[in-house]
């Protein structure tokens, strides 16, 4: 007994000197007694003994509210616990709201609303997803989250925000399609934010996939719809980028590409934020429509944003098909080559330039020797046979001169011919088959 009795005194010994050497401690007139609560609740907790912890941590919350911020904190965890544990559903939806209490007690006793409302966030969402008369409240709170926290929103509160806006207008609650996108776009705006920090991007890409998917499945987001509710805004104040971006998203969600607005929107954030893909867009869209000068314009854009020889090559492609149906065969060619400076391998590159000389013969023909005439074939035949285009390089061969034109105007197979006009390539003369 008398061990008992000493080791007894030496472990309550021990919490007076760690509680002392604490701060932030505001211990109560009967300390002893919290100092032993606090020392008996954490210790279930530590045990997941939620149901023991729990008399001691109702003491220290009735008798030393503002002991010290752990309390909400642990208070939280045990009343969670609890929550998760209880098959009485009276008393669960008691254990929920006591737990979400301890979020609001923390704030009330030790501030720092912004950090303890994004913890709760999540929680709260948890626990009242399915209450449509809490949806207004969840709304009111995450507005708040987000109004507090901005880029530092918990992950998972972006998702749980726009759910519960989803689950208000689905069930009826008093909110219209525009201020569904407001809330959408208040949702993007920090997910933005987070991919700029250039951190758990995979992470933060799924997300917003989701919420696209939660946004359609909220309101019809068709082409009609945008059009007819912000396209005014737009013409109204063509300088709002924020409305520009959030059209624009839109549009590719809705596939309304081909509408005005679309070209409308992407000029306006292609001026601000210029990025390759979009450069691209706007440009593939100006050539469909036979704006082949503007087009080049922002072409040339894209190449400069362009990260990657690639992408370079693709561009340089682009435009040089834009070259050949335009009649323009020498800036045709010019651009070719350029995609194959970029990329050797671009196989259509050559593909097209082989297209042009196969095109050439009645432009380039002199009329004084029929050899050199159909030199221009076997030009357009090497050009198909480095793209590996065996269809193309038939189509040529079935032009070249006949062995009798050869014979007749003293040449021989192997000679090399010097093709002019604007071509101005180097061959080496071969016969049609017979």
């Amino acid at each position: 007994m008398k061990k008992t009795w000493i080791f007894s005194l030496l472990f309550f010994l021990g919490i007076q000197l760690v509680a002392v050497a604490q701060p932030g401690w505001n211990w109560p007139e009967d300390r002893a007694t919290a100092e032993e609560k606090n020392a008996l609740y954490t210790d279930f907790l530590k045990q997941d003994n939620f149901k023991a912890a729990l008399p001691h941590l109702d003491w220290l919350l009735a008798n030393a509210p503002d002991l010290n911020e752990s309390l909400y904190i642990n208070g939280a965890k045990i009343y969670e616990g609890l929550a998760d544990n209880e098959p009485d559903a009276a008393k669960t939806v008691q254990y929920q709201e006591q737990a979400l209490s301890m979020y609001d007690k923390r704030i009330q006793y030790f501030g720092n609303e912004g950090d303890v409302l994004n913890r709760k966030g999540y929680t709260a969402y948890k626990y009242y997803k399915d209450n449509k008369a809490k949806y207004p409240d969840l709304i009111r709170m995450f507005e708040k989250v987000y109004e507090l926290n901005g880029v530092n929103t918990l992950d998972n509160n972006l998702l749980a925000f726009m759910d519960v806006v989803r689950r208000f207008k689905l069930t009826g609650g008093a909110i219209t399609d525009v201020q569904v996108l407001d809330y959408y776009d208040e949702i993007m705006a920090i997910i933005d934010l987070k991919k700029a920090t250039g951190k758990n991007l995979d992470r933060i890409e799924k997300i917003s996939e989701n919420i696209d998917k939660l946004l359609t499945a909220t309101v019809t987001v068709d082409c009609e719809f945008v059009e007819n509710n912000l396209g005014p805004k737009l013409k109204a104040d063509p300088t709002d980028l924020k409305l520009a971006k959030k059209i624009l998203q839109l549009q590719l969600t809705g596939k309304c590409t081909d509408s005005p607005l679309f070209m409308t929107s992407s000029k306006i954030v292609n001026e601000k934020e210029p990025t390759y893909s979009l450069t691209k867009v706007i440009a593939q869209k100006l050539a469909a429509e036979g704006k082949n000068e503007e087009a080049f314009k922002y072409y040339n854009q894209a190449v400069e944003l362009a990260d990657d020889n690639q992408k370079k090559a693709e561009i340089y492609y682009d435009m040089a098909r834009i070259n050949a149906s335009d009649g323009q065969k020498v800036a045709a060619r010019a651009n070719a080559r350029k995609a194959l400076s970029m990329d050797p391998s671009f196989s259509d590159a050559y593909t097209l330039i082989g297209n042009l000389y196969l095109t050439s013969y009645d432009d380039c023909r002199g009329g004084e020797s029929k050899v050199k005439d159909r030199a221009v074939y076997i030009a357009a035949y090497e050009m198909y046979k480095k793209a590996g285009n065996s269809q193309g390089m038939e189509k040529a061969k079935e032009q070249f001169p006949s062995i009798g034109e050869i014979f007749e105007e003293g040449m021989k197979e192997g000679d090399v011919l010097s093709v002019g006009c604007w071509v101005q390539e180097s061959v080496t003369l071969q016969r049609r088959p017979a």
